[in-house]
């Protein structure tokens, strides 16, 4: 492994490669046809990945408009100085309406009560205020039902303080090729668009392309498509690695700050839930724990990397910290080199030396998705930027 940095207050970090991510946002925008805007999802502060740096980053390569989940997360860039445009991917609560227009946020908008509210926001402030209109096709998530998108753009649009930005819908099975499902809500989505526009109403950028809908399905890229957990080089689906090459762009890092040779029959962590086998096995502690995204459900069932080998973590996981196992002297899936030291580098996802731990497989362990094991690490964890 080259030389690590880390940081000076507790010896436990994300590491947040940003030549991979803008690798991987150049790699969506070449999916893309000339004129079709590319949208790159940011919430949850980047999926855990920082979403500032990660904005500018994404910019350089080729974004031109970002999408949040919350007002929130869409006022912390305003003030950390992005001026592109964001959209709020919901409709907020009626009472941050001044919050949205005094920052130039575009929130997603599908019941009149909200719109006007906005609207009248903006006149008051002499603005307009932008918005995207949500479709609810079939995903029973938020937005407007197809049926009445005309009736709500009718009884909203004699407003002078608002603007339809943008048309979107989001799609819940866009990871996979030739589902009926996925037709259906591309025909519905087609039939409202076009039924919007058939009543002249104005539909601004018209977009429903999610991270495995531009890779796999590329006959709706429309006016925009919006990217989000395949830019951070994880794959929404086994279907979508033939088709597009990338690259994980984080990985969680500690340092051992404690190592002992317990006594045969020793136990270790809350519960005792493992002992020492035999004599010659170190068992060395890393300042990370379940309140930094290692889900306590991963205690005495994953491997960490040392040395470039990787060894099993015992007894369970605790809110802070959590231990891990060398056999110094017997099974080889648990020897590293040589005897494991304070301050070794400990790798929970990445590489070190040909060995690898992927977010996929952690998810795996865990029974959920990778987009879960990266926003979980973000939380609590300083990142470093490399």
């Amino acid at each position: 492994m080259n030389k690590v940095v880390s940081p000076e207050s507790r010896w436990a970090w994300v590491e947040v490669n940003l030549a991979a991510l803008r690798r991987n946002t150049a790699a969506f925008k070449r999916q893309l046809e000339r004129g079709v805007q590319m949208m790159c999802v940011v919430k949850a502060d980047a999926y855990g990945h920082g979403a500032v740096p990660c904005v500018k980053t994404m910019h350089a390569a080729g974004a031109s408009q970002f999408a949040v989940a919350t007002v929130a997360e869409g006022v912390a860039l305003r003030e950390a100085g992005i001026e592109w445009p964001i959209l709020v991917l919901s409709e907020p609560p009626v009472d941050c309406v001044r919050t949205l227009v005094e920052h130039d946020l575009m929130p997603a908008v599908y019941t009149p009560e909200f719109a006007l509210a906005l609207g009248e926001a903006a006149a008051s402030a002499d603005r307009v205020a932008r918005y995207h209109l949500a479709i609810d096709t079939g995903m029973t998530r938020i937005g407007v039902r197809r049926s009445d998108v005309v009736e709500l753009r009718r009884t909203i649009d004699f407003h002078r303080g608002l603007e339809c930005a943008g048309t979107f819908t989001h799609f819940a099975t866009a990871d996979l090729v030739d589902d009926w499902d996925f037709a259906l809500q591309l025909n519905r989505f087609r039939e409202a668009v076009a039924a919007l526009r058939g009543a002249g109403l104005e539909t601004g950028l018209v977009h429903c392309d999610n991270t495995p809908g531009t890779v796999l399905h590329p006959e709706c890229h429309f006016d925009m498509c919006r990217v989000g957990i395949g830019l951070y080089g994880l794959h929404p689906a086994d279907a979508t690695r033939p088709r597009i090459s990338l690259e994980p762009v984080m990985s969680v890092r500690g340092r051992v700050v404690r190592v002992v040779y317990p006594n045969v029959g020793d136990g270790v962590g809350y519960g005792l839930t493992w002992r020492v086998p035999k004599q010659n096995i170190q068992v060395a502690t890393v300042p990370i724990g379940y309140a930094d995204g290692l889900a306590r459900t991963l205690s005495n069932k994953m491997d960490v990397l040392t040395g470039g080998t990787r060894c099993r973590q015992v007894g369970n996981i605790c809110m802070d910290q959590f231990m891990f196992a060398a056999d110094v002297a017997g099974a080889r899936s648990y020897r590293p080199a040589r005897p494991v030291e304070y301050g070794d580098v400990v790798t929970l996802i990445g590489a070190d030396g040909d060995e690898r731990v992927t977010a996929d497989e952690m998810a795996r362990l865990r029974g959920t998705i990778n987009y879960e094991v990266v926003c979980d690490f973000g939380m609590r964890l300083e990142k470093i930027y490399t």
